[in-house]
């Protein structure tokens, strides 16, 4: 067994280079067989959803993931073009085994990914994902397996059943009971998944809605656009005063979602936690009193909430993490600053962009208050995340120059301030965070443990 077969699954599913290994076209047709095998051995009249984004490489990926499954006895119905969060609305809500995305959400259109969602919704667990991977290294080594002459051919993934992505806009409609026709509101797409249900879901509400960014055309998802800018909405926002209440952004999977008042100023995702947690403490439905945030939110947001009788909890990085903790303590609300949140108040099982925009649209409506004054308080500590490129992913702790670097970084900001330093789980990143008092003190503080991480580790 060689080592570029282990560790398939990141924090979010399987993801790569489209084309490349472990996204090549026998093994996205042997990752499918293993996890059909998987979906098999529990119930043997399984079935299965799939959606994709709209990368050119989704609609490949996804037809042979389908066939894998389908050559093992899985029956597979796919959504089409979807968000990530409309398939796990789809596995819970239709008795569906499992329900599996295809998309690298925020990364680059020549990467792509595979996520999976179990039957009740939740991602997979990492015991199981192990177990499906390795019957899929078991595969990978056994070439006869690949032999596709007795294919149970589904049908193609694209368009899909409109019928279930038109169920998922309907069950996000219905989540709203307030009337949301008066806002104004300027959304980017991304050129990804929300061009399939945001447009429609949005008139359904009657939202006066302008959409940006919705002409996929297989490369141009997350192009300076989407989450990954979301300067780029805000800069549009601010340079038409007046016309609009506030801006919504996605990312190319949808699963989460920045926004931007009506002067133009980005709101991130500890904004929009700490709104939505003060609302739902003062309707009386925040149990546990807790936030479960991560690492990378910021100190102000854990001042504000407190400030308000909130606790906040912090989980590792990801929402599947966040989703954990959040069953542990009991917690109703969880999120990322990045733009992930997750409600618990519904059953919402994963980040979903349109309702944490459905969510914060809500609260501005009864509140009669716009976005900026929801979050006026929340005070920002300087910070600064610095991504560096590594050739391999060894434990800080095991790498003596940049432990020193970090703890000579703590000892200096002696408790006004926090360093967090991690590995990408999607990417061969290691990710430097370092908030301060001062703007200087943060950028010397990061320049000092990249330059280290850089010397021992990068490309």
């Amino acid at each position: 067994m060689t080592q570029a077969y282990r560790q398939l699954f990141g924090t979010d599913g399987i993801r790569g280079v489209a084309g490349e290994f472990p996204l090549t076209k026998q093994s996205t047709y042997l990752i499918g067989r293993a996890l059909g095998h998987d979906l098999i051995q529990a119930n043997s009249r399984a079935k299965a959803v799939i959606g994709q984004d709209t990368r050119e490489s989704s609609r490949w990926i996804a037809d042979r993931v389908s066939e894998g499954m389908a050559a093992v006895g899985v029956e597979v119905h796919s959504a089409g073009v979807i968000t990530t969060p409309g398939v796990a609305y789809l596995a819970r809500s239709r008795g569906f085994a499992a329900g599996v995305v295809i998309s690298a959400s925020h990364n680059p259109w020549t990467d792509n990914g595979i996520k999976v969602f179990s039957g009740d919704g939740f991602k997979l667990t990492d015991a199981r994902e192990l177990a499906i991977e390795k019957e899929i290294f078991a595969l990978l080594d056994n070439p006869a397996v690949a032999d596709e002459t007795a294919l149970k051919l589904p049908k193609p993934s694209l368009p899909g059943e409109a019928e279930l992505r038109q169920s998922y806009i309907q069950a996000l409609a219905a989540s709203v009971s307030s009337d949301l026709s008066k806002l104004r509101v300027l959304v980017d797409c991304a050129n990804g998944a929300a061009t399939a249900e945001a447009p429609e879901l949005f008139r359904t509400l009657g939202i006066k809605a302008k959409f940006l960014h919705i002409s996929p055309d297989g490369k141009n998802i997350n192009e300076g656009c989407g989450a990954l800018h979301p300067e780029t909405l805000g800069k549009l926002v601010a340079s038409n005063p007046g016309q609009f209440d506030l801006g919504v952004t996605f990312d190319g999977d949808a699963d989460r979602a920045l926004f931007c008042d009506a002067s133009g100023r980005v709101v991130n995702g500890d904004a929009v936690l700490l709104a939505t947690a003060r609302d739902l403490h003062a309707q009386g439905k925040l149990k546990s009193e807790a936030v479960v945030a991560t690492a990378m939110s910021n100190m102000g947001l854990e001042i504000a909430l407190r400030d308000s009788g909130i606790r906040m909890l912090r989980a590792n990085v990801g929402d599947k993490y966040v989703l954990e903790e959040m069953l542990k303590t009991g917690a109703t609300l969880g999120g990322e600053q990045s733009g992930h949140v997750i409600f618990r108040d519904g059953d919402s099982t994963t980040g979903d962009g349109l309702l944490t925009a459905l969510r914060l649209m809500d609260i501005m409506v009864r509140s009669s208050k716009p976005l900026a004054d929801l979050v006026a308080d929340l005070k920002v500590f300087p910070q600064k995340i610095q991504n560096v490129r590594v050739r391999e992913k060894i434990p800080f702790a095991q790498v003596p120059a940049v432990q020193a670097a970090i703890e000579a970084a703590e000892r200096e900001l002696n408790g006004n301030g926090r360093v967090v330093v991690r590995y990408s789980g999607t990417e061969a990143l290691a990710r430097v965070m370092v908030e301060a008092e001062s703007e200087e003190k943060m950028r010397a503080v990061t320049a000092r443990i990249a330059d280290e991480i850089q010397k021992a580790l990068g490309v």
